[in-house]
Formats: structure tokens, sequence, C-alpha cells
């Protein structure tokens, strides 16, 4: 199929069920902490990019591919993917494990989120899950590397099942992009470096490109712009990306292979419209694909990636804060920039 006929997106990877909670603070070990506000919520990569587009576009077609427990988490993200209106023809249920779920707490204290997990049949997750055959969508979204067992193993002949996903769908035509996840860098390094010659696009945020890149990129706090540049030269020089997007809380720079860096600031979200960051690096992603996937400038894709992660901030949920992509650049606008 040719490219230029292609339209939409795959995600896939994690479906898990969130657990979304407050927390006044994250207390030390063997110790109390008090936590409030339970709301349920799908999560993961494969659900929160995959909803956020269509509620950036209603039209836009979006499958997603994933692996849930029969049992009523199972059941609730089912019911999210069909409210959302996905293609979930590879949203497979497996009756050899629970649903993943994870408890994710936000410290009222540091506005820091922690996530803890019980992997349940995201363990059973493999290459053998992920059917390109037939779709005819542009972009593949893919994560999480560091929670999958068997995709983080070797398979055949390739040094994980990340890798071999990634050249399946680069082989039916599919632009390749991976989402990551907080583990250590050197487990990062290991699990991602090999799947850099089968991407088109890198999405990640400052301590991960400078886990990568082996480069500190976050001084007491505070993300150095150039170190980011100097990771993202590192990154493109192992990898087939045409481009490296880093985002973080005062703005985003995208390093095209062929081109000058771009960076733009993030939206002034005002500090009582911040409810909590779950998902908001997800929202990001979906705004700035969105705005490739329809062939917007580097700025206006990344503008619309701080606008759906502002609106994201709204919300505990991790796609509930997402509007249309006009009604994010609109809030966004209200806003302003940092």
């Amino acid at each position: 199929m040719a490219a230029s006929s292609r339209h939409g997106f795959i995600a896939g990877g994690t479906w898990c069920l969130d657990r979304n909670r407050k927390i006044n603070a994250w207390p030390r070990e063997d110790s109390v902490g008090i936590a409030w506000g339970l709301e349920e919520r799908g999560g993961g990569p494969a659900c929160n990019l995959a909803i956020d587009i269509r509620r950036l576009d209603p039209s836009m077609p979006v499958e997603t591919i994933g692996l849930v427990g029969d049992d009523e988490a199972g059941r609730k993200l089912i019911a999210e993917a069909d409210k959302a209106g996905l293609d979930r023809r590879q949203m497979q249920v497996s009756r050899d494990g629970l649903t993943h779920t994870t408890e994710a707490f936000v410290s009222q204290a540091s506005g820091l989120r922690t996530h803890i997990s019980d992997l349940g049949v995201a363990a059973l997750l493999t290459p053998e899950h992920f059917d390109f055959s037939t779709t005819t969508a542009r972009f593949m979204h893919l994560g999480l590397p560091g929670i999958h067992p068997k995709m983080d193993d070797r398979w055949g002949d390739d040094a994980n099942g990340w890798v071999t996903v990634l050249k399946a769908a680069r082989q039916a035509g599919l632009q390749t992009n991976l989402e990551l996840c907080t583990v250590t860098p050197e487990r990062l390094r290991g699990l991602i470096l090999p799947c850099l010659p089968h991407l088109d696009t890198l999405v990640v945020n400052d301590s991960e490109i400078g886990a990568l890149a082996e480069i500190v990129t976050n001084i007491d706090g505070r993300t150095d712009i150039n170190a980011c540049k100097a990771a993202c030269a590192v990154i493109l020089a192992q990898g087939a990306m045409r481009l490296v997007t880093i985002h973080f809380p005062e703005g985003a720079i995208t390093v095209p292979r062929d081109g000058s860096p771009v960076f733009v600031p993030s939206v002034a979200v005002p500090p009582n419209a911040v409810v909590g960051p779950n998902g908001a690096g997800d929202a990001f992603a979906a705004g700035f694909m969105y705005g490739l996937h329809e062939e917007w400038p580097l700025e206006d894709s990344l503008w619309l990636g701080h606008a759906a992660a502002a609106c994201s901030l709204r919300t505990a949920g991790t796609t509930d804060g997402v509007v249309s992509w006009t009604e994010c650049l609109s809030i966004a606008a209200t806003w302003g920039s940092r």
C-alpha cells in the first residue's frame, strides 16, 4: 500500500487499568500515607494515545493492539475502547491471568506521581499478538518496553520482541514511534538501543533521552536544552529516526536529522487548573503526532502537543481532559505560553 494513501494510527502494547488516587505526601517505608479520590481509567500507550487521538479528532481512524484479562477490569477497558470508537479487533482477552492494573498516586506535596503495577496478562504479551497485514494506518505507536517480560526478552534472532514488532510494522508500510517507561538507565539502554534502527520518530522526555545517550540533561530540576540537543545527536546517529522530540515542563524541542532544532515553550497552565499529571506525556505525544500526521509545521505540531498536555493536566484520568484539537488550541491560547 502506498504511503501517501495511508491514514490513521495504531497504538499497540500496554493496556492497563489505572487506579488514580491523590495522596498527601509519599510516605517513607514502614509508615502511613493518606490517599483519597479513587478514579479508575484506562492507562498505557495502547490506550492513552489511541483515545487521545480520537478525542483530538473523532474522525481519525485509530486501531489498538493489546491484551486484557477476562475480568471486570478487562471489561472496563473494553468499554473505554468502545466509548472512544477504537477499532479493537486486536485487543485480545486472555483467560490465563488478570488484567494489568496500576495504583497511580499523585503526591499533593510534590506534584509527582508514583505507579505500582500488577502486570497480570501484560507478562504474556508477545509479537504474535501484533498483525499488520490488513491495516491502512499510517503511524504505529508502541510501548512500553520494561514491563512486558516476553516482549523484553529475545525473540528469534532479534534482541527483543519490540524489535520484532517494529520491523514488522515498517515492513507493512507503517511509520513507527516508541514510548518508553521509567526503568533504570542501564535497562532502558539495553531495551531501546536495539530498537533505534527500526524507528521513524522518537518522542521522549528529558530524563529518558539523557539516560539513552548517557548525558546529564537535567540539573537541579531544570532541563539543560543544549544537553538535550547533544543527546539527540547521539541517538540520531544510532538510529533511523527522521526526528527526535524531547518534552519537559518548560517546553519541547525537536531535532530533525536534516534541519535545525525547533524549540517551542509550553503552555502557562494556571496552578489552580492542575489536578494531576498522569497521562500528560501521552497527551503531548498524541498532539504532536497528530500534527505530524496532518503534515503541519514542526512548530505547530509541538504547540498542539503542549496544548493537549495542558488540557490533560485538568483531570486525574489519563485521557479525560483532552478535547478536540481546536478546543485544545483555544484553551492554550487563553493561557498563553511560558
